[in-house]
């Protein structure tokens, strides 16, 4: 419901601050939250039946082709971020640190999604459904993403455990 009636002028210029103040403040908030939050077992992170342990995206969107191309903002916050575009180092401590990471990435990109309603309170009903889908169009691909990326990295973690148990360690 449109509370606040401004210029053309202003209001351009606040739905761009707006949506940087809204992205921002999304990571920061996440990036502060504490690790336990963003448990990649739990029912919100886990890969679902229909997502196929995340076949489904390269099926639909053919994610593989294209998330090389999506921005990593971990390297934004130099001491607390966690860079997830190349995973070089393979220990097990750093792959559990990824799920972590990539939950948080998750997180991130639906509160910015969530957020849409604020332009509500200063645009008309149309004006903020545009809002809408431009934070559905640039927030979904990093959510596919994660949810694409997970279960893969998850399937890695318990192979090298199985083997660790099995008495073929790995270095």
């Amino acid at each position: 419901m449109r509370i606040f009636f401004l210029p053309t002028g202003w209001t351009i210029v606040l739905c761009f601050v707006l949506w940087i103040v809204i992205n921002f403040s999304a990571a920061y908030v996440c990036l502060y939250l504490p690790d336990k939050v963003f448990n990649p077992r739990s029912f919100f992170y886990r890969s679902h039946p229909f997502e196929k342990d995340g076949q489904i995206y390269e099926d639909i969107f053919r994610v593989k082709s294209w998330k090389q191309l999506l921005p990593d903002g971990g390297g934004l916050w130099k001491k607390r971020g966690y860079k997830k575009r190349h995973l070089q180092d393979f220990s097990e401590e750093n792959l559990e640190r990824f799920l972590i990471e990539a939950c948080r990435g998750e997180m991130t990109h639906w509160l910015s999604i969530l957020s849409f309603w604020i332009f509500g309170l200063f645009l008309p009903t149309s004006s903020t459904w545009a809002m809408l889908i431009y934070a559905l169009v640039a927030n979904l691909p990093c959510i596919i993403a994660q949810r694409y990326n997970r279960p893969r990295i998850l399937r890695l973690l318990e192979r090298r455990r199985s083997r660790q148990y099995f008495g073929n360690t790995i270095s």
